[in-house]
């Protein structure tokens, strides 16, 4: 993509109304735009972190067995009084009336939409376990939205909805979201360290919420610093094997890891000193085990092997992609701008001509271009009459993983600067040598 055929609108100045690192790196980089109270408007930059986000949840979801559909987002009152929490949820809930009158609101979560697709289509414990995900916009009138992204009133969510004949198998499909999310997060360039949470509105009496470290973060945490070095599941883990994901997940809520909310100073005393890591944290991802609480007031049961109709067991697995973009800046950026992880930046390379009009740098520029794309690599071409340091300076501030320099003075020597954002690397190499280095 040529800079000059994009829509990329940075700001030279620090928005006044952002308050975290995030925020306004995101408003900078021309990622996001307000629209209204924590509203915001995906740009061209943003949504391509969005979309790679979202794609590396999809496929773990996938490979964990989840099944993706697409629920809309007005829902029915009706659906919400027949599980008792239409009006237990609150004024976070968008409530609105169709032109009939009808009582509608704007989903927050789907565990009852969910729950009324299901019995409507399943019957029978022969068609259990299932577990159904989408990815879809929400919306939650929060109080007081701020951060930007990290905590906005519309928000993309991954959420997933497992459904099982017992007890026991509900935890196996939580162990498969729980093994599921280690992966997802680890490809997003995140070491997450699931800690033991309240349940909330959702309700049930097994929860796990994922934080990763950040000095930005939310809320403080306490846990073993092993977490650090805890080995991620493979790509070939057997998530029907239920002994060995059941192994995973005690191996990894072995030691202590609580957010302050649920922090026992006692136990936390008990950890040797060497061993103790008190931080600041960032929830990416949060997971619910709640048994029959929405099936069985909704009446999703199924004829279990002798005969009798049960109420199915039931869980529900979050993950917020518009979230994610925010909780990544905070945990990868310098003085200069975003650091992107490689799996989620928006392209792969700056390339940055220094003398647009000037034959020899257009033409290497060209040819890196050119050559880079053929090889499957996305480059965003700077080919502006903007001076160099300007250039350098959006360059930084996006945060893609490689930038490639082409100016007439290393081109005099048959060179170009290859340089590796948020390291010291940097080298002179020729245009084959370069393309190389950075096609990997």
């Amino acid at each position: 993509m040529r800079l000059s055929r994009y829509f990329l609108p940075v700001l030279r100045e620090t928005p006044k109304e952002a308050d975290i690192v995030s925020h306004r790196l995101m408003l900078r980089a021309g990622m996001i735009r307000q629209e209204s109270a924590g509203i915001y408007a995906w740009l061209p930059l943003g949504l391509k972190v969005l979309n790679r986000i979202s794609a590396i949840v999809r496929e773990e979801q996938n490979r964990a067995g989840a099944v993706e559909l697409l629920m809309p987002t007005i829902q029915s009152a009706e659906l919400w009084r027949e599980s008792g929490r239409y009006d237990a949820y609150g004024k976070e809930m968008l409530r609105i009336a169709d032109r009939h009158e009808r009582e509608m609101l704007f989903g927050p979560t789907n565990e009852e939409m969910i729950t009324e697709i299901f019995r409507a289509s399943v019957k029978s414990y022969k068609d259990l376990p299932l577990n159904l995900y989408h990815i879809q916009w929400k919306f939650r009138d929060e109080i007081r939205p701020r951060f930007g992204t990290m905590r906005s009133r519309e928000f993309l969510m991954k959420d997933a909805y497992s459904f099982d004949l017992d007890k026991e198998g509900a935890r196996h499909s939580y162990n498969k979201m729980f093994v599921a999310y280690l992966r997802t997060f680890a490809r997003l360039g995140l070491r997450a360290i699931p800690m033991q949470a309240d349940t909330g509105p959702i309700g049930g009496d097994l929860s796990h919420e994922f934080i990763i470290l950040a000095d930005t973060g939310e809320s403080e945490v306490f846990c073993h610093k092993d977490f650090l070095d805890f080995p991620i599941p493979g790509a070939e883990t057997d998530f029907d094997d239920v002994a060995g994901l059941q192994d995973i997940v005690d191996s990894w809520t072995s030691l202590y890891a609580a957010t302050s909310e649920k922090h026992d100073e006692a136990r936390y005393a008990a950890i040797s000193e060497g061993d103790k890591l008190s931080a600041r944290g960032i929830e990416v991802g949060h997971i619910f085990y709640f048994g029959t609480k929405y099936s069985a007031p909704m009446g999703a049961t199924v004829t279990a092997p002798d005969g009798h109709e049960v109420p199915v067991h039931m869980g529900s697995y979050g993950i917020g992609p518009s979230r994610l973009v925010a909780a990544l800046i905070e945990a990868s950026h310098d003085e200069k701008g975003i650091i992107w992880p490689e799996p989620v930046a928006p392209f792969d390379v700056a390339l940055l001509n220094l003398k647009v009009g000037d034959a020899a740098t257009d033409e290497a520029s060209l040819k890196i271009y050119h050559a880079l794309g053929l090889r499957g690599r996305e480059v965003l071409y700077d080919d502006t009459d903007d001076r160099p340091g300007a250039k350098f300076a959006t360059a930084d501030l996006i945060g893609l993983p490689w930038q490639v320099v082409v100016g007439p003075k290393g081109l005099a020597d048959g060179k170009v600067e290859v340089k590796r954002r948020g390291s010291d690397e940097r080298e002179l190499l020729s245009v084959e040598e370069a393309v190389n280095k950075v096609a990997g």
